[in-house]
């Protein structure tokens, strides 16, 4: 059965992890997994945070990504130190504001996932999980522009689960997650957005 490393980046999370980090942690999946936490060096008390649960929760692991500048592909830098520290087959991208609602989460998307170059996003809608697979990366490519482009404060709390469309996560294989992650964070102007979502739109995703 599938294996999985649950990575997230978080910059000053401290209350959302003490929230939702453990519906993550707590997932009835009897091949096993780890959750990976990558903080963006937060100034509240998210290490503290982490610290704590490392102590019950010994499937849990957390790096960091140096002091904050003004790089634009920061996010994709923190997930690729995340995706490095994995040591599972399969890799699922979150973060702490879209946290399972099902301790069965894991199962539902093992089940779910086919094929050998399979690459899923999913999202809850009135507490239903819902998920597409995707044959390849190019095919899954205009969602993840879209999902994933650049804004200010992108990284932090809700407003990076409405920036990034309909998904909540995505699970890859980590052979493949670094193609993913080129993706992430390319400048999109207005009109190559739209024609992002004329594609999205037509082909009736969700």
């Amino acid at each position: 059965m599938n294996k999985f490393s649950v990575i997230m980046t978080v910059f000053d999370n401290g209350s959302e992890l003490e929230q939702h980090l453990p519906a993550f942690l707590t997932q009835q999946y009897e091949p096993g997994y780890e959750v990976i936490v990558v903080d963006e060096s937060s100034t509240d008390n998210t290490d503290d945070v982490l610290k704590l649960m490392k102590q019950q929760y010994p499937h849990l692991y957390s790096t960091f990504l140096p002091k904050p500048d003004v790089h634009r592909n920061r996010k994709r830098l923190a997930l690729t130190i995340g995706v490095k520290a994995a040591k599972n087959e399969w890799i699922i991208f979150s973060d702490i504001n879209a946290y399972p609602q099902s301790a069965t989460w894991l199962q539902d998307i093992s089940d779910n996932l086919s094929g050998a170059s399979g690459i899923m996003l999913g999202y809850y809608k009135k507490s239903e999980l819902r998920m597409r697979l995707f044959e390849d990366m190019e095919a899954v490519s205009d969602y993840i522009i879209k999902g994933e482009r650049q804004r200010a404060d992108g990284h932090k709390g809700t407003r990076m689960r409405k920036l990034r469309g309909k998904y909540d996560f995505i699970a890859v294989r980590a052979d493949e997650a670094h193609e993913l992650l080129k993706r992430f964070e390319q400048p999109v102007g207005f009109a190559r957005l739209l024609g992002l979502r004329m594609r999205i739109f037509f082909r009736n995703l969700f």
